[in-house]
């Protein structure tokens, strides 16, 4: 099967490809292609993949282009890894909600608003040329924010289904802990993209969730960036992106005096870039692992050999509401365990959703709907309404303030704001 990876010029695609190589029985590859507008990043990082595969005797071949229509003709599946304006626009939005004095995160609150303002129309856009050259192409969206882009692209009739790693993360670190195979955990994960909660881990049945909150509170509630005190009370594991909703006021402090995620991110991508130039190199550099998304490609790995084999087996994805939170309208776009297969994804049943997190879940999923519609609409008073509705921001002056500011900085990447 050919696979085509669209922003295959990042820095992670050596982590897919890793992945790729070692779990080629569960996923066999004829072909990989990455599609990527940045011509000096196709090269180090396609010449990068093929001495990774050439090194695990993988058959595949390694093709880049800069062209998504040929990129992507005659996929099987097509895996969306883009960052629309790179790290300089994500720099933008972690610092200019800093001026308000709102959160500054690429995935949520003001700067995951611009972010979903820039990516869902260029999302759209590829998802069209996969229609027509790869019909029956199955997109896997890991470009954030992946539950507004995978709702997106649901609401255009693509066949899509989103993908995270926290879940993944989750999982292989309560194995780890307890010392166990990851196929034994299966999680109790509920909530949106970046807004969930583990309220059950079970370990061959048997939920031993409140055992590893006993054993292992400490080092979880680091990891999550919260008070253990706040773990153990609520009884659940939230993702470290609750942090920004439980601790808003400290974790704004934080950010006023730490450098940048982006600049991080930054430095770290020109290391990584050399060494992808490097013809000696050809396994994934240890420094890949600070990069971000980890297991990702076992993830990636796990729900395309689902979705083209039909395996019918459970998974963590994003994908449609459809009744299985009833508080919720049908076409919301959750992230939940799934039953995944060749029809798509279909979410178990979830048990009542308690109202510390049926509440949040409710407000956020309608100011993805809203953000959506500024993305596809533009205007001003459609992101105003957006910012509005966002828990982090939710008042008036403040979101005109910020719809003014965030429309300005990213004029560049919006079309409808260029020609006002």
């Amino acid at each position: 099967m050919k696979l085509a990876v669209v922003g295959g010029g990042s820095t992670y695609t050596p982590e897919l490809i890793d992945g790729f190589a070692r779990l080629r029985d569960e996923l066999p590859l004829s072909e990989i292609t990455l599609v990527d507008p940045d011509e000096r990043r196709l090269a180090l990082v396609g010449g990068m993949a093929e001495r990774m595969l050439a090194r695990a005797g993988h058959p595949a071949k390694v093709r880049t282009t800069t062209v998504v229509e040929e990129g992507v003709a005659g996929a099987g599946a097509v895996l969306l890894q883009l960052r629309v304006g790179g790290q300089a626009a994500r720099n933008v939005d972690e610092t200019l909600p800093l001026e308000c004095g709102c959160i500054g995160q690429e995935t949520t609150g003001a700067g995951g608003l611009a972010k979903a303002l820039r990516t869902v129309p260029v999302v759209l856009d590829i998802a069209e040329k996969v229609r027509k050259h790869a019909p029956g192409a199955w997109i896997v969206d890991f470009t954030n924010p992946v539950g507004i882009v995978t709702k997106a692209l649901l609401d255009a009739g693509h066949r899509a289904i989103g993908l995270c790693n926290v879940a993944i993360g989750f999982q292989r670190r309560f194995a780890a802990g307890l010392g166990v195979s990851p196929d034994r955990i299966s999680l109790g994960h509920v909530g949106l993209n970046h807004l969930t909660w583990e309220r059950s881990v079970h370990l061959d049945g048997e939920d031993v969730l409140p055992r590893i909150l006993a054993e292992h509170g400490e080092e979880i509630a680091a990891s999550v960036g919260l008070p253990v005190e706040v773990i153990r009370h609520l009884g659940v594991i939230p993702s470290y992106y609750l942090r920004y909703f439980y601790e808003h006021d400290l974790v704004v402090e934080e950010q006023r005096t730490k450098p940048t995620r982006a600049a991080e991110v930054a430095a770290m991508e020109a290391t990584l870039l050399e060494m992808y130039g490097d013809p000696s190199v050809d396994t994934k550099p240890e420094l890949l692992e600070k990069r971000g998304g980890a297991f990702y490609s076992e993830a990636a790995v796990a729900l395309i050999a689902s979705l083209v084999n039909d395996r019918g087996d459970v998974q963590v994805v994003n994908t449609r509401n459809d009744g299985t939170l009833p508080f919720l309208d049908d076409d919301a776009v959750i992230e939940v365990p799934a039953t995944v297969g060749a029809h798509g994804a279909t979410p178990l049943p979830v048990s009542p959703v308690e109202p510390l997190y049926r509440g949040l879940i409710g407000h956020v999923s309608a100011y993805e709907t809203l953000a959506i519609d500024a993305a596809l609409r533009g205007g001003e008073e459609r992101v105003k309404d957006a910012l509005l509705c966002h828990p982090l921001i939710g008042q008036a002056s403040l979101s005109g303030d910020l719809a003014r500011r965030l429309i300005e900085a990213n004029r560049s990447f919006l079309p409808w704001a260029e020609s006002r």
